[in-house]
């Protein structure tokens, strides 16, 4: 009890030392804010850097949390725009392929306006033989579209190939690039001569061409080259490709060479089926049908 006592008087003392403090202190901020008298001197050596230091603490710890909420702020639009960014950059990956597409079916129409001869059927390419290059590929349109076999198939810039193979809603097209006998001629002068396509050409972005007579008629670098009337199978006046290169036979009778071809054969997607077949216009002119200079 006696020990219970003590502890209760020191704790009296300790709380009435602790009163007379803060009386002292005060009274020193009150001669230091009036700054009159030797109180005031030593207020402002001990009150008022203490208070200053007070002061910063305070104001550091509200830039610290200022800082804090405004970094959250920044992570917040941070994340916002980084959203509105990926939304953007879907949207102008949207537009171009939407851009490409009108470009493709621009083309299209201009062909179809070219052929205005013709009846036509569009298509779009759904599946490839060849992973790099469309020698043969498949259509979404057949036999309910009328689409039959030995057709053929354009691109928007000149012949693809002709039908094969037909389905009730599917064609199979074979593409000039694997066709070794088309019947072709030289838009200017109309001289005939033989277009095969393969693989290992085509690599190089080229058709080769021989059996071209070699005459007075001048072939140049760039000239036109069709298909001819004589084909058997290709209607006439399609758009093969252009002249790259001309040389002279060893026969001396004879020019070959190299064509670039107008249709882009990795890059087809759609495609502008004719609906009417060389053998259909044979058939209707009466004429035999037969091809002494090729497919």
């Amino acid at each position: 009890m006696k020990r219970k006592n003590q502890f209760s008087t020191s704790n009296k003392y300790w709380l009435l030392i602790l009163a007379i403090v803060c009386i002292v202190l005060m009274g020193l901020s009150g001669f230091a804010e009036s700054g009159k008298g030797p109180l005031s001197w030593a207020a402002g050596y001990t009150i008022v850097p203490m208070q200053k230091g007070i002061n910063r603490v305070g104001m550091w710890i509200g830039d610290v949390s200022e800082n804090f909420a405004t970094l959250q702020e920044i992570k917040k639009e941070n994340k916002e725009l980084k959203s509105r960014l990926e939304e953007m950059t879907t949207e102008n990956n949207r537009l171009q392929q939407n851009s490409a597409t009108l470009e493709r079916y621009k083309e299209l129409y201009k062909m179809d306006q070219n052929t205005a001869d013709y009846p036509k059927v569009a298509a779009n390419v759904i599946a490839s033989e060849n992973s790099n290059w469309f020698s043969k590929f498949t259509i979404d349109k057949g036999s309910n579209d009328g689409i039959r076999k030995d057709m053929n198939v354009l691109s928007g810039t000149g012949l693809v190939g002709i039908v094969t193979e037909v389905g009730p809603n599917w064609a199979t097209v074979s593409s000039i690039i694997d066709d070794k006998n088309v019947s072709a001629m030289i838009l200017t002068t109309f001289d005939k001569c033989i277009v095969s396509g393969d693989l290992q050409t085509v690599q190089d972005g080229l058709l080769k061409f021989e059996q071209l007579a070699n005459n007075e008629n001048e072939v140049a670098v760039g000239e036109q080259v069709v298909t001819s009337n004589i084909s058997s199978k290709y209607l006439q006046g399609l758009l093969v490709g252009y002249i790259s290169e001309v040389n002279v036979d060893s026969n001396n009778l004879t020019r070959s060479g190299y064509i670039i071809p107008a249709t882009d054969f990795k890059e087809l997607q759609e495609v502008l089926v004719i609906t009417t077949t060389k053998q259909d216009l044979i058939d209707g002119k009466g004429e035999s049908g037969s091809d002494n200079g090729g497919e």
